[in-house]
């Protein structure tokens, strides 16, 4: 699979997606990535509602999108939106319908790791650190072992491991039913097994309070709520034509049960995964 990197505005994509990533054979980028969650400088929902549904709308019939919220040339997404909210955006890039790209260490909820000077390799950071890439590419950490099970032991790595290594490595985090890798493993498995949001449309609710991103993926007659609480406040959520719902997965792995939806509170900085009943309402 051939994948590309593409900057853009905006505007830009919908008038050269899709023919400007082929050549004159149609030959094609499979996979030329979706920037616009990665470069924006604020985090909120009408954000989300400005980047994701008129992407969606402007692709043409049989067209995949795809998300991606890291990688290695922008800050990490926990650093970008803060603690509270990286939870939240896990949640949406696995969510959304099409291909969601993982950046290596985000399952971990890893922010950028601040890098000294003595240890700074990437030859931008010599213009300033705000402007180096080293805090995004440090080490993965495996354990709490010596260098987080990253390299044998009497290696220097190549960057500094987060202060926080011994707590935050996949070891601790796999131990732990309502960590951060719990979440996404959780994630990864409905939606690997749950056609709805595997292969499933994707339908933007908009009858939701102020800070709340909200949308349905739907395949046949399988149908998932999710709802996402962009800030710091508890919300008030009234989506009566929905009918009921089972909880499936909170961004705290710690919310389950059924819910009508006629009106239920979302706590801040938390969103669910909804299961609906199979019965749509009149």
């Amino acid at each position: 699979m051939l994948q590309s990197h593409a900057w853009w505005q905006s505007g830009v994509v919908y008038q050269v997606y899709p023919r400007s990533f082929m050549d004159s054979n149609s030959d094609e980028a499979h996979l030329p990535f979706n920037f616009q969650l990665i470069t924006t400088e604020k985090w909120d929902d009408q954000l989300l509602r400005s980047k994701v549904n008129p992407y969606e709308l402007a692709l043409p019939e049989g067209a995949w999108p795809n998300w991606v919220l890291s990688n290695h040339d922008n800050a990490r997404v926990a650093s970008r939106v803060g603690s509270e909210q990286a939870r939240i955006a896990q949640m949406l890039l696995l969510t959304l319908r099409g291909t969601p790209t993982c950046y290596y260490a985000d399952e971990l909820g890893l922010p950028d790791v601040p890098v000294p000077p003595e240890f700074r390799t990437d030859p931008q950071g010599k213009f300033g650190a705000e402007f180096g890439r080293d805090p995004e590419r440090t080490p993965m950490q495996w354990d709490a072992g010596i260098n987080a099970g990253f390299t044998a032991p009497g290696v220097t790595p190549w960057l500094p491991l987060s202060a926080d290594y011994q707590v935050r490595n996949v070891e601790e985090q796999r131990k732990d039913p309502h960590s951060f890798l719990s979440l996404i493993r959780t994630l990864l498995q409905v939606r690997r097994t749950q056609p709805a949001l595997n292969v499933g449309t994707y339908q933007p609710i908009d009858a939701v309070p102020a800070g709340c991103f909200s949308y349905l993926r739907q395949y046949e007659d399988q149908r998932f709520l999710i709802v996402l609480n962009c800030g710091a406040e508890e919300l008030e959520v009234e989506l009566p034509r929905l009918g009921t719902g089972r909880i499936v997965i909170s961004t705290h792995m710690d919310h389950e049960g059924t819910l009508d939806l006629a009106r239920f509170s979302l706590p801040a900085n938390e969103g669910y995964v909804i299961q609906l009943a199979e019965e749509i309402p009149a």
